[in-house]
């Protein structure tokens, strides 16, 4: 992983070293702040290769960024462009007038070889995470890209939520980013069916699909654990699929729904038995979603060979 941060500069030279080598020689794209707000200029950065990807976080303070004729010219790129605005909503002109809002939470994608010109709504800075996804037929299933302008997917779309449960599990470890290389191609082909240049039967979309929904799942599993009555029907529900469908999700990964759940529930526990000792086991138990103190002590020990006493005392492996 590669990381930079202004700190390590002069005030005076932190904005014009971050558009040089950030924003010309790395992106390729020109950056413009008002001369007066510069010296205040703070930005970090970090990045590392998720198979032929790379996957880069980006914090900094406002500015007004685009990717000219000019800047294309320059710096050609026959890649993909999938970035998730996690903070710092702005407007983005793609040209012949077309112009949106790009809102937090949004995710963007498109060629690279395309013009844009983003100017922020606010002030306050921003922070967003972007794939830069070489481009190879095999990759896109033969789909026209060149003219894929880059623009913010749907936000109620279900393709959206699949595409998006895969980057979010992607950047929580970004250290481990590169396990994901599969999951880049998964995203790429659901974006383009988003997008209308895919086809929703050809087989590789459909491996996307399980893909996306085997994520979608996880995170409804990590966000309701806490909730006794969370079972596979209504994860099914939300995710709009059938019951069986979100039982085959599961098969690939050798654990079903159930024991996924239980295993997660466990893990919790385990963590929250180490960073609240003052806590009552029972009541963690319970926080977790373990709604019988029978069978939590049981599965716990089958578990990890030990009670949840003795795993408080059981220093934690980094």
């Amino acid at each position: 992983m590669i990381t930079f941060s202004t700190d390590d500069l002069r005030p005076q030279d932190r904005f014009d070293h971050w558009c040089e080598v950030r924003g010309k020689t790395l992106f390729g794209v020109t950056i413009e702040l008002e001369r007066n707000k510069r010296a205040d200029f703070d930005g970090r950065f970090s990045a590392t290769a998720v198979g032929d990807a790379v996957l880069a976080e980006m914090k900094a303070s406002s500015y007004r960024v685009s990717r000219t004729t000019a800047d294309i010219a320059r710096v050609p790129s026959n890649s993909m462009h999938l970035a998730w605005q996690v903070r710092g909503p702005g407007h983005m002109n793609i040209g012949r007038d077309r112009i949106q809002f790009v809102r937090e939470g949004d995710l963007v994608f498109g060629s690279t070889n395309l013009p844009f010109a983003s100017t922020p709504e606010r002030a306050d800075g921003f922070h967003f995470f972007s794939l830069k996804i070489p481009v190879s037929n095999d990759l896109v299933l033969g789909a026209r890209i060149d003219d894929v302008a880059p623009v913010a997917l749907p936000r109620d779309g279900g393709l959206t939520r699949l595409v998006g449960a895969m980057f979010r599990a992607m950047t929580r470890q970004p250290e481990q980013a590169g396990q994901f290389a599969g999951d880049v191609t998964h995203m790429v082909r659901l974006a383009l069916l988003a997008r209308g240049r895919l086809r929703p039967r050809q087989h590789e979309v459909r491996a996307a699909m399980r893909a996306g929904f085997l994520h979608a799942a996880s995170e409804i599993v990590a966000r309701d654990l806490h909730r006794p009555e969370l079972s596979p029907s209504a994860v099914a529900a939300e995710l709009g699929i059938s019951l069986r469908q979100l039982h085959m999700l599961y098969e690939p990964t050798g654990l079903s729904f159930a024991r996924t759940l239980t295993a997660a529930r466990l893990a919790r526990v385990r963590r929250m038995l180490r960073a609240t000792p003052q806590r009552a086991i029972d009541e963690v138990a319970f926080a977790c979603g373990f709604d019988s103190i029978a069978t939590f002590y049981r599965v716990f020990r089958t578990a990890y060979g030990m009670t949840p006493g003795d795993a408080r005392l059981v220093p934690a492996v980094n």
